[in-house]
């Protein structure tokens, strides 16, 4: 089959490799109808995470059904499905918790306690396509992909619906909802989101759909606050242009937002100060955005992270504690949250498809890369067609 196969930092192309095979009896084999880039598939891309052997990525995919294995009882060959990416297996001690990212069982290779993904058992449930550290599988930007665990995560697409309506049902939606849903909205809060990629819009759409009374986006590019306006119904700050922490206060009467969320992760728009500065304190990345968020966020307030971070910062502790904010972050629950969200969809309470920018063949997927990585022809949001 044909797949997009990383093989070192910059270095991706579409190449021939085997075909995936059913190899435990809960396993599936996906026909890939529709695949996407992720914001996270470029942290592997840019050796932000690191991946030392050849591997095909991608975590945002779905498909046809081709085979099932023996345990697999609902599901069977032509059914068409979303598939979360993270794996789990449903009957462990945190899947019984409705914790899928913490699965006991998908994740053999590095799986464990500490939370140190780069130390022996530190890291949680495995994820489609997504380095070593996450299990090592192959990644769903491939003709066809093996689904672990095909009884319990992948979804039956509702009739009459489009790949690119529910596409996105896979990780960024979910993402964005769970943003928004660890807030734990009372309703009429002020809401802001750092970076206005396609998290960060999903996060916006989120933010309206659990109760939110305002919704602003903060990013330095105009082609993505132009669409998180469009799109999402969110005001906008350039951060390019103006000092966005005191943008927001002055918006908020001088107090600051209910709700702060990181949509950016560890690869925030840097100086070469700040670069300079991480290679001497040995980090990967910039926490910008986080610190943004906690000098934006009023005291009291919910700061939530969905951007990757993927090494050690200097944390700023004291202004955690003085203003007394309440933090959760981490991988999107998707099991937990997608029956909901697939129930929004069929009910036209939210649009999904409105930030695709480029529609491809699977074959354009090293240029499409480039592209999407340099933020070149106002590219969005990127989906791969096998």
């Amino acid at each position: 089959m044909k797949a997009v196969v990383f093989h070192k930092p910059k270095d991706i192309r579409v190449e021939t490799v085997e075909d995936p095979r059913i190899e435990e009896s809960r396993d599936a084999i996906l026909r890939v109808t529709s695949t996407a880039i992720c914001g996270s598939d470029l942290h592997i891309y840019n050796g932000m995470i690191p991946q030392p052997t050849s591997m095909v990525i991608g975590h945002e995919f779905m498909g046809i059904v081709e085979e099932v294995g023996p345990g697999v009882k609902n599901l069977k060959r032509g059914d068409k499905v979303v598939v979360p990416f993270p794996i789990s297996c449903g009957t462990c001690h945190f899947c019984n918790m409705q914790l899928p990212t913490h699965c006991e069982n998908s994740n053999h290779n590095t799986y464990g306690p500490e939370g140190e993904i780069l130390q022996a058992k530190g890291a949680g449930a495995a994820l489609f396509g997504y380095t070593d550290l996450y299990g090592g599988y192959s990644g769903g930007q491939a003709e066809l992909v093996r689904v672990p665990f095909a009884d319990y995560g992948p979804r039956l697409v509702p009739e009459g619906f489009t790949d690119e309506q529910v596409l996105f049902l896979t990780d960024i939606f979910p993402t964005g909802w769970a943003a928004i849903d660890w807030a734990e909205l009372k309703g009429g809060e002020t809401v802001v989101v750092w970076g206005c990629g396609p998290v960060g819009v999903m996060a916006m759409k989120s933010a309206w759909l659990q109760g939110a009374g305002r919704v602003i986006g903060v990013d330095i590019q105009p082609y993505r606050l132009n669409i998180a306006r469009n799109s999402a119904n969110a005001e906008v700050i350039n951060a390019a242009e103006v000092d966005a922490v005191e943008v927001i206060r002055q918006m908020t009467g001088g107090y600051g937002a209910d709700v702060c969320v990181d949509a950016v992760g560890m690869e925030a728009d840097r100086s070469v100060l700040d670069k300079a500065l991480n290679v001497i304190q040995m980090e990967k990345g910039s926490m910008d955005a986080l610190e943004s968020c906690l000098s934006a966020v009023r005291r009291g307030g919910t700061v939530t992270v969905v951007g990757v971070y993927g090494s050690p910062y200097k944390f700023p502790l004291y202004k955690w504690f003085d203003k007394g904010i309440k933090m959760m972050g981490g991988q999107a629950w998707v099991h937990r949250y997608i029956d909901n969200l697939i129930s929004l969809v069929q009910d036209g309470k939210v649009v999904l498809d409105d930030i695709i920018t480029h529609n491809v063949p699977l074959s354009e997927a090293s240029r499409m890369y480039d592209i999407f990585n340099k933020k070149q022809d106002n590219c969005m949001k990127v989906v791969l067609k096998p």
